[in-house]
C-alpha cells in the first residue's frame, strides 16, 4: 500500500503516511521486513500458556494499568506479579505481532557525549533533578509545569502548575520535596542534598540560587546543550506527557495542577523501575529508610 500512487498528487503514499492511517508502527514494519521467509517458531517447550493466552493476558495488563506508555518490560513485570511466568522477548513479540506496543517518537542522532558519567545515585536524597515542561489550557492558554524528581528512587518529590513559568514557581517543587523529604523548612536543613538543572533562566535567576543555598542545597547545573547531564529529569518530562498531557486536555491551571498531584501519587505508587526489581518508587524509599532503622 506504501508504494501505491495516489490520484490526485501523483506521489506514492510512503510507509510513514500508511502506519498512521492504520494506527500500526513503523518498527512493525521493518521487524517483519527482517524475518527471513519461513521462518519458525523457536524450538522448545511453549510454556505453560499458549500464544492467543497469553496475548490476552497481556491485554487485560495493559486495560489495567494506568500508564499508557510503558513498555514490554513492565507488562512482563506485572504478568509475573501476577504468578504468570513467561520471557520478556515472548512478552514483546507477543505484543508486536497484536499491535500492543506503546506509541513512540523517533528523535534525531546525537553527537559525541560530553557527559560520559553517571547521574544515578544509590541512595535517595543525595540528588534530585528538576525541569520545566509546558503544556496548553483551553480557556487559560499556556501553562508551566515544574517539577522535581530523586535520581535514585525516581519518586517525584514535589510538582507545580503555573500561568507563569517564573523562579519562584519553579521553586514551588523544591519547597514541597524538601518538606516531604526532610520534614522541615528552614536554613541548611536539606545539607548533603544536590540540585542538577539545565541552564533555564528560572534555575540560574538569583532568587533561586538564593533559596536553594539557604536550604543547605548545592546547585549543580549540566553541561550547555548537552540534555543527557539532566537526563532523569528529562526522561520524567516523556513519562509525563505519554501518559497524562497528551491523553487529557484541561480547561484551567487549576484543573491541571489538581491532575498533576494525582498523577503524582499514581505515579510514585505504581510506576515500575527496572533497575529497583520494578518496584515503584515509594516502595524504594521504604526499603532504604527501613535498611536505615535496621542497622541503627
Amino acid at each position: 500500500m506504501s508504494r501505491v500512487t495516489s490520484i490526485s498528487t501523483g506521489k506514492t503514499y510512503g510507509l510513514a503516511r500508511v502506519c498512521h492511517v492504520w494506527g500500526l508502527p513503523r518498527s512493525t514494519v521493518y521487524w517483519q521486513r527482517q524475518q527471513p521467509k519461513g521462518a519458525g517458531r523457536r524450538r522448545g517447550p511453549q510454556g505453560f500458556h499458549s500464544d492467543a493466552a497469553l496475548a490476552g493476558q497481556i491485554k487485560a495488563e495493559i486495560a489495567s494499568r494506568p500508564f499508557p506508555g510503558e513498555g514490554y518490560r513492565k507488562i512482563w513485570a506485572g504478568l509475573r506479579g501476577k504468578g504468570i511466568r513467561t520471557s520478556p522477548t515472548r512478552t514483546l513479540r507477543l505484543m508486536r505481532e497484536n499491535n500492543c506496543l506503546a506509541p513512540t517518537r523517533i528523535g534525531h542522532p546525537h553527537g559525541p557525549k560530553a557527559h560520559d558519567g553517571t547521574i544515578k545515585t544509590s541512595r535517595v536524597d543525595e540528588m534530585w533533578g528538576t525541569d520545566m515542561t509546558t503544556t496548553l489550557t483551553t480557556r487559560e492558554g499556556n501553562a508551566a509545569i515544574f517539577f522535581a524528581i530523586d535520581h535514585c528512587s525516581l519518586e517525584v518529590v514535589g510538582i507545580h502548575a503555573a500561568k507563569r513559568g517564573t523562579r519562584f514557581e519553579a521553586l514551588e517543587p523544591i519547597r514541597q520535596g524538601v518538606r516531604h523529604s526532610f520534614g522541615a523548612f528552614g536554613k541548611d536543613v536539606a545539607k548533603g542534598l544536590t540540585l542538577r538543572h539545565d541552564h533555564g533562566s528560572q534555575f540560574i535567576a538569583d532568587d533561586f540560587q538564593n533559596e536553594i543555598k539557604f536550604l543547605g542545597i548545592k546547585d549543580s547545573a549540566s553541561y550547555v546543550r548537552e540534555p543527557q547531564g539532566n537526563g532523569i529529569a528529562e526522561r520524567f518530562v516523556r513519562i509525563l506527557k505519554e501518559n497524562l498531557l497528551w491523553v487529557r486536555s484541561f480547561d484551567t491551571v487549576e484543573e491541571l495542577q489538581l491532575a498533576l498531584l494525582t498523577f503524582k501519587e499514581i505515579y510514585n505508587r505504581q510506576w515500575r523501575i527496572g533497575r529497583h526489581g520494578y518496584r515503584s518508587p515509594a516502595q524504594v524509599r521504604e526499603r532504604q529508610k527501613l535498611e536505615v532503622a535496621n542497622a541503627a
